[in-house]
């Protein structure tokens, strides 16, 4: 269900990033490679970036399949940036359709998107979802699932966590309400960005002072590495670090996780610390 991406590094085009790499997003609308649930991706698609000098992102979403859509061939030829969170939307059946339902969500200088689809929505989140502020609910753009999980994550981002601890804490919240589905979540302020694995196949890879996180590569060349099944990802342009986290495993499977970590400060450590996590430098 859904494929996404996000970049950070020098400025670039959008179109260098979603359309010219040969198996990129935009090929992965029509013929992803590994996509373990349905087997095209036309049920919209959207682009945040982060233009120059303005801290929070542009965005641009629409409810067409992407290779349908002529304008944006000139929006990602000719807009630049140096951050983007990108998705092509394969529906989760029950949910809303049209440009609204369609990542990456937004509020301030963040976007999100979910690659996956939850178990018995929406009764099965009826309890997580009464738990919110008022406010939450009110700013839900579309009926989907997707942006239920938006709001759990935004509630933890209001009130202070980093981007990779809000992931964290949504997925115990998620585990410890019984939910279950494939949770492969992707979030970005334009200067880090942060993902968890459960569900789907998720890679990076360091190039040329950028990183790029990616539901699968966008090429054949060298340097992307697979990210393990029930993982934490917090990523820069200078270090990703990936921690393992059983909460993750649990949503997929449903099995039981009786002992809850803390959840972690993934932001960097000064080189030689090590605390069991794998970084990449």
């Amino acid at each position: 269900m859904c494929r996404h991406l996000a970049y950070l590094g020098p400025e670039t085009t959008l179109r260098s990033v979603i359309i010219d790499p040969p198996h990129g997003l935009y090929r992965q609308a029509w013929a992803p490679r590994q996509q373990r649930c349905g087997a095209i991706n036309a049920d919209g698609f959207g682009v945040g970036w982060y233009p120059d000098g303005d801290p929070e992102p542009a965005r641009y979403r629409q409810s067409m399949p992407i290779w349908t859509d002529e304008s944006f061939l000139d929006v990602a030829r000719l807009t630049r940036t140096g951050a983007l969170l990108a998705a092509v939307r394969n529906a989760t059946p029950g949910t809303s359709h049209g440009p609204a339902a369609a990542a990456p969500f937004r509020h301030g200088r963040w976007l999100f998107s979910h690659n996956g689809a939850i178990d018995g929505w929406p009764a099965s989140t009826a309890g997580l979802a009464a738990a919110l502020p008022a406010v939450s609910l009110l700013e839900l753009e579309a009926r989907v699932d997707s942006a239920l999980i938006w709001a759990l994550v935004l509630h933890r981002l209001r009130q202070g966590l980093g981007l990779a601890q809000a992931l964290a804490g949504t997925a115990e919240a998620l585990r410890a309400e019984g939910v279950t589905g494939r949770l492969n979540f992707l979030l970005t302020d334009g200067r880090s960005i942060a993902a968890t694995v459960a569900g789907h196949t998720l890679y990076y890879r360091c190039r040329a002072g950028a990183v790029t996180v990616a539901s699968e590569p966008g090429d054949d060349e060298d340097g992307w590495t697979e990210i393990p099944r029930g993982s934490l990802v917090s990523a820069t342009t200078e270090e990703v670090s990936v921690t393992p986290w059983p909460a993750l495993t649990s949503v997929i499977t449903g099995a039981a996780v009786h002992e809850t970590p803390e959840i972690p400060d993934l932001t960097p450590d000064p080189p030689g610390t090590t605390d069991g996590r794998t970084t990449i430098r």
